[in-house]
């Protein structure tokens, strides 16, 4: 019989893999496919919570897609954008704790169908453009409003749909959305990793603080190889492809925990 502690490494170190490729590849979805794989093997709070290390290690490394001369640009122009998502994020945190399991699990499902509906690029949305223009501005209130939606969504649940949208909507090329989209889920994620020791949310479940840091940590390593694999694949395949594959990977584990999570009610 084979070590339960071994196969529990093993399984979460491969599914942070398989984010980091989807990350790599098309410059979104690390966070989301991961953590709702976790999400189906231990309860949702532990899968936010290992996935701050690798998240945090695999946008360090896409930073390298953005020109030094450019971080100063790009701070200058979403500076807003970042506040919003600090404050944000605390109060996302504060939440993870609360909120009940049978809860949170069919609601990161709904988050990550979200995330697919709202990212695809086939078909309009109705009332899309209302909320591009009413959303979307470029003023620094409507920056700031939007990083603060965006940090309370990804602080609770991990999801970085608002982010993505946000992003989306300045057309930017793949590079650039990739360094730019680093840039802020960096900044946000340092704040993270002190929110989730100073909240206790390392202490998850019947874990011990070192052992899901610890594990966190181990995770990441993993997931560098699978971003830098994605890097690689991203440069051999169409946009489509990368896109429409991302996004049918995200449906299924979306469906999947969304009626897990019904299930379990």
């Amino acid at each position: 019989v084979g070590d339960p502690q071994l196969a529990t490494l093993a399984t979460v170190c491969g599914v942070v893999f398989l984010g980091g490729l989807v990350k790599g590849t098309a410059g979104f979805g690390y966070a989301i496919v991961s953590t709702a794989v976790l999400a189906t093997l231990f309860s949702p709070t532990v899968a936010v919570v290992v996935m701050i290390l690798p998240m945090l290690a695999g946008n360090i490394r896409l930073l390298g897609e953005l020109e030094r001369t450019e971080i100063p640009r790009c701070l200058a122009r979403f500076w807003p954008y970042l506040l919003g998502a600090a404050v944000g994020t605390l109060a996302g945190m504060a939440l993870l704790g609360r909120i009940p399991r049978p809860v949170l699990a069919p609601g990161l499902g709904l988050f990550t169908l979200a995330y697919v509906v709202a990212t695809q690029p086939w078909v309009a949305l109705p009332g899309e453009a209302w909320v591009h223009a009413r959303c979307f501005r470029p003023g620094t209130a409507a920056k700031l409003g939007m990083g603060l939606v965006s940090g309370i969504v990804f602080g609770a649940t991990n999801a970085a749909v608002q982010v993505v949208a946000y992003l989306d909507s300045l057309d930017l090329d793949r590079q650039t959305f990739v360094g730019v989209l680093a840039m802020i889920l960096v900044g946000i994620s340092l704040l993270r990793l002190a929110a989730a020791w100073g909240l206790g949310l390392f202490a998850a479940g019947d874990a011990t603080p070192v052992t899901l840091v610890g594990l966190s940590a181990f995770a990441a390593v993993p997931g560098l190889v699978g971003v830098a694999a994605g890097q690689r694949l991203r440069k051999r395949l169409a946009e489509r492809t990368i896109t429409a594959g991302a996004l049918l990977l995200l449906t299924v584990i979306g469906v999947k925990l969304l009626v897990d999570g019904i299930g379990g009610l």
